[in-house]
């Protein structure tokens, strides 16, 4: 492999609209932006963008300390004053964070929030986790979206009508009063019809794993894909650009019959195609990635690239309707599926993109992914015929990453795909 790695057209791009982003939350109170704080999952960023307010997500600032090799700290200062071990660590990493001076990764300030929205998606975390953002800023209105869990298998009508009450009587009002502006439906539309576009481009990009070799990894390089649309900047002419842009890279690497850049460079050769259910490891996130590419292993389909969003079925938004839009969006989240639910979009995701096999990185503290993972992998194995294998980590807690222990795991995994392999060869 080459150790040269230069940067595409595409990521340069992502760079500066995330460098965009963090400068302009670093003068929000001189130019008198509202700032949100919510979550990724079910974010009604559009919304936000329509009232021209900023958003902030948590999350994504305890996974980036995770990658700067921040979090512990931040965890151990959160377990000082009372959390348990066993909470989220993303909480523990954001409240630590917070504790600490709240410095984002541009190294400037985030401010403090204006609006606290908790769009609740299947994560009951999150609803504590806003109670202690409530208790770290007791004077910020808080704003609940609750989305009903898809227990029956679909999102019905009573559901959606549901979601738009809350929307109208409790969401918007809110905005209204901390933005000083106006509900503006036609603004909305058109930020809506935005997302259209990069929803049906975002489809076309992971479809390209089809392919033999894949030309990305749809697990590790996918997260970077997805950090715009989960990033706050779904709806917007610059996320069109970005992924018209990675759309054209990756179409090129399909042409010339290129499989994966990773941090080392393009991977030769492509051995196993898995799909893998669950996050990332974020503290150790280059040396989790390569135990696969190192083996050849490329992730072809994963359910944490679906965390902001499940397009994989057919939904799309409908800008002539957006309140209802964002209603459903939020139900076709990820974690809002039921067990169920998640085994048949990881049946389809296993044979659409042709997996030799099924793998679980379950992670310690978060509930919403591991709870019925084993489940899932009992279903997937007895329903397709095809080895699964099963691993643990932690998000952004370095005390539970074992290298060793995840290096046998996988070591042996692969055997079994390799001896398979021989076998149906």
């Amino acid at each position: 492999m080459s150790k040269s790695v230069s940067k595409e057209k595409s990521m340069i791009i992502q760079k500066e609209m995330i460098a965009g982003l963090l400068k302009e939350l670093g003068n929000a109170k001189e130019t008198g932006k509202k700032v949100v704080y919510t979550f990724v999952p079910g974010n009604i960023s559009e919304l936000i963008l329509a009232f021209d307010m900023l958003p902030v997500y948590p999350e994504i600032n305890a996974l980036q300390s995770g990658m700067r090799k921040k979090s512990e700290g931040f965890i151990l200062d959160a377990e000082k004053l009372g959390h348990s071990e066993d909470v989220c660590t993303y909480v523990k990493c954001d409240v630590g964070m917070m504790i600490n001076g709240n410095i984002g990764p541009s190294g400037e300030k985030i401010p403090a929030p204006d609006l606290l929205l908790l769009s609740y998606t299947g994560c009951f975390t999150f609803m504590k986790w806003f109670e202690t953002l409530k208790r770290l800023y007791p004077n910020v209105p808080v704003a609940l979206l609750h989305t009903p869990y898809q227990e029956g298998h679909k999102i019905t009508p009573e559901m959606t009508k549901y979601m738009v009450k809350q929307l109208k009587e409790e969401v918007i009002p809110k905005m209204e009063q901390v933005s000083g502006n106006k509900y503006d439906e036609e603004k909305l539309k058109k930020i809506l019809a935005n997302s259209s576009k990069v929803e049906e481009t975002i489809i076309k990009i992971f479809d390209t794993t089809k392919n033999r070799p894949s030309p990305i990894d749809a697990y590790f390089a996918g997260v970077y894909y997805i950090g715009p649309i989960n990033n706050g900047f779904r709806g917007t002419p610059e996320a069109i650009d970005y992924y018209n842009e990675l759309y054209k890279e990756i179409m090129d690497r399909v042409h010339k019959g290129l499989g994966p850049i990773t941090p080392e460079g393009e991977m030769e050769k492509e051995r196993f195609r898995l799909v893998v259910e669950g996050p990332p490891n974020w503290t150790h996130f280059r040396e989790f990635w390569k135990l696969f590419y190192d083996m050849g292993a490329v992730i072809v389909a994963s359910s944490y690239t679906k965390v902001g969003g499940v397009y994989d079925m057919g939904f799309r938004v409908n800008p002539d309707k957006p309140l209802e839009s964002l209603a459903d969006y939020c139900m076709n989240c990820y974690t809002n599926l039921n067990l169920e639910q998640r085994v048949e979009l990881l049946s389809k995701c296993i044979t659409d993109y042709h997996a030799d096999g099924f793998l679980v990185n379950s992670i310690k503290s978060c509930n919403s992914f591991s709870a019925g993972q084993l489940m899932i992998m009992q279903q997937l194995e007895l329903r397709l015929e095809i080895p699964v294998g099963f691993i643990e980590s932690d998000l952004v807690d370095p005390r539970y990453f074992s290298y060793a222990n995840i290096k046998n795991r996988l070591e042996s995994f692969f055997q079994m795909l390799e001896q398979r392999k021989l076998i149906l060869d």
